[in-house]
């Protein structure tokens, strides 16, 4: 019963990290892609000043 509790937890710890792995990271190249493709109007004002920063202001 233990070893089984154990593998769930594991396989559970994995897909967390999958899923955070997949996340850009703010001023890559595919952040700024992303951001080009979502529409204006659903930004932030932080993704607003970030894109400025990191994407425009090269």
């Amino acid at each position: 019963m233990k070893t089984r509790y154990m593998r769930i937890l594991s396989v559970l710890a994995g897909l967390l990290i999958l899923s955070l792995s997949g996340c850009a990271q703010v001023g890559s190249e595919r952040w700024c892609n992303n951001m080009k493709e979502k529409a204006k109007a659903d930004w932030t004002a932080n993704e607003a000043a970030d894109f400025a920063k990191h994407c425009l202001l090269k």
